[in-house]
C-alpha cells in the first residue's frame, strides 16, 4: 500500500502561499513608491510655494524612488537656474536634500575658489529648462 506523497498532499498550499507573497510584495512596492512621491511632492510644493522651510526632506532615494528625478536650483547672484538630476550629485541616498543646499555652488559666476551658493527652486519628474544650445562663432545664427 503506498501514501500520498509530501508533494501532493502539501503541494497546492505551497504554490498558494507563495502567490500570495508575491502579489503582497508587489503591492507593498508600490504602496512605497507611491508614499515617496507623495512626501517629496508635499515637500517641493512646500519648497516652491513658501520658499521654504526646506526641513524635514525627503532622502535622495525617496525621490528617484517616487519617480522625481529632477532638483531644479537657482543661483542666488546670477539668478541662473539648472536642472540636476539627484542620482548624479555622490552622496548616500540616505542623504536628506536639505542637507545638499550648501555644497550646491554656481559654476557660471564663480571667480577663482569663490562660488556664491544656490537655493532650491522645487523637485520635477522631467527636466522643465530647456540647455544652453551651443552655437559655433562661425556659424550664422
Amino acid at each position: 500500500m503506498s501514501t500520498k506523497t509530501r508533494r501532493v498532499t502539501w503541494g497546492g498550499k505551497i504554490m498558494g502561499a507563495e502567490m500570495r507573497a508575491k502579489c503582497t510584495r508587489e503591492a507593498a512596492r508600490k504602496a512605497i513608491r507611491d508614499a515617496n512621491r507623495a512626501e517629496a511632492e508635499a515637500w517641493s510644493l512646500r519648497l516652491e510655494g513658501y520658499g521654504g522651510p526646506a526641513q524635514p526632506s525627503p532622502t535622495i532615494g525617496q525621490c528617484l524612488n517616487g519617480g522625481l528625478g529632477r532638483l531644479e536650483v537657482e543661483c542666488n547672484r546670477c539668478k541662473t537656474r539648472v536642472s540636476l538630476p539627484p542620482d548624479a550629485i555622490r552622496r548616500p541616498r540616505e542623504t536628506p536634500l536639505w542637507k545638499l543646499e550648501a555644497s550646491l555652488k554656481c559654476r557660471s559666476c564663480r571667480k577663482g575658489r569663490h562660488a556664491p551658493p544656490v537655493h532650491m527652486i522645487k523637485l520635477t519628474e522631467t527636466r522643465e529648462i530647456t540647455p544652453y544650445k551651443w552655437v559655433h562663432p562661425d556659424e550664422d545664427r
